[in-house]
Order: C-alpha cells, then sequence, then structure tokens
C-alpha cells in the first residue's frame, strides 16, 4: 500500500474516494469480527438491534442472563462510540494528524490481544463469553463512531440495515418513471454513485463474514490477528507522521 494513499484514508482531509475505500476496508474487518465472533460465543456484536431485542424477550422470559449480558453489550457499545468521540475531538484540539487513525489503532489493538488470548480464557466459558461479547461490541461502536465522524454520517460499516434501506430507496428513485416534461426539482432521479458506495459496502461485509468465518474455524482466536494488522496498515502512517513532527 504506498504511503501516501494510506496517509489519504484517515486523514483529517478528506475526499469522497477516500471515504469510499476507507468505508468498505472498514466493512470487511466488521463482517469478519462479527462471523468471527458468532462462532467464538454464538451471538452477533456488530449492531444492537438484536441486542436490545433479546433484553426485550428476556424481560418476559425472565431471563436474567441474557438481559444483563445485552445491558453490558449495549453500554459497551455505547462507550465504544463514546471513546471514538473523545479521543477524534481531543486529536483535532491538539492539531494532530492521526485522529481519526488513533481510534483504529486502538481497535486494531484490542483485537489483537483478543486474538492472542481468547483461546486461553475460552476455558472459563461463563466468563469469557461476556467479556467477549463487551469487548467485541466496544470495538464495533468504536469502529462505527469512526467512520461515521469522518463520513458525516453518510457511511456505516458494522451493520447493513442501513445500508439495504438506502440501497432500496435509490434503487426506487432508479424504476421510478418521472411525468412526461417534469423538470428540476420535479424530477426523481437515483445517486448511481451512492448505489455503487453501497452494494460496495455490503459486498465488503459479507466477503469479511465469509473470510471470517473460514479464518476462526480453521484457525481458532488468531484468525483476527490479520485483521488487527489490516488495520494498523490503515491507520499507521498518520500516526507516525504525528510522532516524527513531535521529535522534530
Amino acid at each position: 500500500m504506498p504511503v501516501d494513499y494510506a496517509r489519504g484514508l484517515t486523514a483529517t482531509a478528506r475526499t469522497g474516494r477516500e471515504n469510499a475505500h476507507l468505508g468498505v476496508g472498514l466493512a470487511f474487518v466488521a463482517g469478519a469480527t462479527n462471523a468471527g465472533a458468532f462462532l467464538a460465543v454464538r451471538q452477533y456484536t456488530s449492531h444492537m438491534t438484536g441486542i436490545v431485542s433479546s433484553m426485550a424477550d428476556a424481560v418476559i422470559l425472565r431471563d436474567q442472563t441474557v438481559f444483563y449480558t445485552g445491558v453490558g453489550a449495549l453500554v459497551a457499545f455505547i462507550a465504544g462510540a463514546a471513546t471514538t468521540a473523545i479521543v477524534v475531538n481531543a486529536a483535532r484540539r491538539r492539531g494532530l494528524s492521526s485522529a481519526y487513525a488513533l481510534p483504529l489503532l486502538l481497535e486494531a489493538t484490542l483485537l489483537l490481544v483478543f486474538g492472542l488470548v481468547g483461546g486461553r480464557l475460552n476455558q472459563v466459558h461463563t466468563v469469557f463469553v461476556s467479556a467477549t461479547v463487551g469487548l467485541l461490541c466496544f470495538i464495533m461502536g468504536l469502529q462505527n463512531a469512526v467512520i461515521t465522524k469522518i463520513s458525516g454520517a453518510v457511511i456505516r460499516t458494522t451493520h447493513v440495515t442501513g445500508i439495504v434501506t438506502d440501497l432500496g430507496i435509490e434503487l426506487g428513485k432508479l424504476l421510478y418513471v418521472n411525468r412526461p416534461g417534469a423538470s428540476g426539482d420535479e424530477r426523481v432521479v437515483a445517486d448511481r454513485g451512492r448505489m455503487w458506495l453501497l452494494l460496495q459496502l455490503l459486498a465488503g461485509f459479507f466477503v469479511g463474514g465469509v473470510l471470517g468465518a473460514a479464518g476462526f474455524q480453521a484457525l481458532g482466536y488468531i484468525a483476527t490477528v490479520p485483521l488487527a494488522l489490516l488495520l494498523v496498515g490503515l491507520a499507521a502512517v498518520p500516526v507516525v507522521d504525528d510522532l516524527r513532527r513531535a521529535i522534530r
């Protein structure tokens, strides 16, 4: 990966192309992490819709374990997103180039730790499941907040509901037949560039899920290490730039 290209992916001054490329890369990581997490603890951790629904069911079924696990997952996701906001705003205040890179570097570190010690912690099953769900929800909240802030809430990567909804809206615009003579604001026109981006995000999440599940099945927890290294590749250059400036 050329240095200038890597620098641009998480730079503070951005283009739509850089947002799209980073978004697809993070969608891949989210899909792989989510699928691997399901094989590890039998629970998806990238979206809160299912978590909150399971909590509601647990209230009626009086299943305290499921309810409190859901509360922990929800709090962890929110904490991850809050951490991104704190890190990004603090880095911006200091004029750092790595404002968006630092949360991704933290995500890479947490994935690396999970990959290296997950197999050992698995022996303590009850504690491991709760800790793993919390950790991965924190990671997903962290990542989703990064791309949300970078793209101005245009791109999200940890769940596909919004992606598919937006894709359906654009498809509806594409299929809509404008009345003859309609012009200007009266015309309904699909944003083909946005449709292409949404398809790439969806494909990135799906391919990541397939490879993440295959990697976990073949290698176990160590399969998260390549994901951590990918994130390091996305985030390292701006961090190194800031370190060099600090040393000078």
